[in-house]
Order: C-alpha cells, then sequence, then structure tokens
C-alpha cells in the first residue's frame, strides 16, 4: 500500500549489525541467528537484502568494530549502504538502491533499536514505504546506567507502539521471524 508509485517490491534491511554495534547487545546471538534466517530467505526469493553500516567517532570505518558480525555475510552484489546518521536514509545512497529496485516495503532488522532501528522506521515511513519491523530481529545494548528501561524492555517497547502504524496510504506494522513474507 506504499505511497511510492511503481514500487511494489519490497528489501530487507538489515542495520548496523557490527562487532561494536552488539557487542554486549541483548540476545545477540539469537537476533543475528533470525536475521540469517531472514536473508536467507530473501535470496531463495529474490528479495533484494540491503546492508547498512555506521561509522561515527566510536566506530571507525574500516576498523574491527566496524566490521559487520562474521556470523552475517554479505553477498558482494548485495548493495552496501554507508551511513553518519541514525536514519539509514539520511544523507545515504538507500533511496536511490531502493528506487532503482521499485522496492516500496521495507522489512527492518538490526542494531540499535532505540536509535537507528527507530530512526529508520519513522525515516523510511514519512518517505512513503510500507515499513516492517521484525519483533525477534532487532537488538540494542543495556543503557539502564543511563537511566533507559532495560533492553528487553526497550525492544518490547518499540514493537508494541509500532505494530500499530498507519498513516495515508502506508502502514507499519512488527511479525516474528517466522511470520515474513516478502
Amino acid at each position: 500500500m506504499t505511497t511510492l508509485p511503481g514500487r511494489p517490491n519490497t528489501a530487507l534491511l538489515v542495520i548496523d549489525v557490527q562487532n561494536g554495534v552488539v557487542e554486549g547487545a541483548h540476545d545477540r546471538d539469537g537476533v543475528i541467528a533470525n536475521i540469517n534466517v531472514l536473508v536467507d530467505k530473501a535470496r531463495a526469493e529474490g528479495v533484494p537484502v540491503v546492508w547498512v553500516q555506521h561509522s561515527d567517532d566510536q566506530i571507525k570505518r574500516d576498523s574491527e568494530s566496524w566490521q559487520y558480525v562474521p556470523e552475517l555475510v554479505r553477498d558482494a552484489a548485495e548493495p552496501l549502504v554507508h551511513k553518519l546518521y541514525g536514519d539509514s536514509f539520511e544523507d545515504t545512497e538507500l533511496e536511490a538502491v531502493l528506487a532503482e529496485r521499485g522496492v516500496g516495503r521495507l522489512v527492518v532488522t538490526g542494531a540499535q533499536t532505540d536509535a537507528c532501528i527507530r530512526s529508520t522506521l519513522h525515516g523510511g515511513f514519512v518517505r512513503g514505504y510500507d515499513v516492517t519491523l521484525v519483533a525477534d530481529a532487532h537488538t540494542t545494548e543495556d543503557l539502564t546506567a543511563y537511566g533507559a528501561p532495560s533492553p528487553d524492555l526497550v525492544i518490547a517497547h518499540t514493537n508494541l507502539y509500532w505494530q500499530e502504524q498507519s498513516a495515508p496510504g502506508r502502514v507499519g506494522g512488527t511479525t516474528e521471524t517466522t511470520a515474513v513474507t516478502f
């Protein structure tokens, strides 16, 4: 139902599942396993898999912490979008990559739930995309020392509020890995 005309396709976004981002993240291994299931399914169905990779002062480009986790392997033919901001669309070529592939619906996975995932969910939604968050394929670190809720509650809250998102001509929503349809 996207508001983007002529864009009937879906893409899987794998956002910032990098060594320095998910080190110590909540249910790291389970989330990565679920993302791998989705990557395999997308590839088998001919659905574009788009990888997003963040860099900043803490995660220096080309450093070990900047690298994608070894459990996830990008195919060289799959697009890789480099970003400097939370929203994967902000000052990147993501929109062009998606337009070239006729994508109007996003299936979102990755890290961190309370930063780049939320920013990208909203960024895609306001740009006219239908945006589905995979409820068991995103994670975040523990920021309770700074007054944040525990990671499991951050994830649960994000899943809760995203499950009923709607706006004229587009929808959001959540689903589990096993129920994802492309």
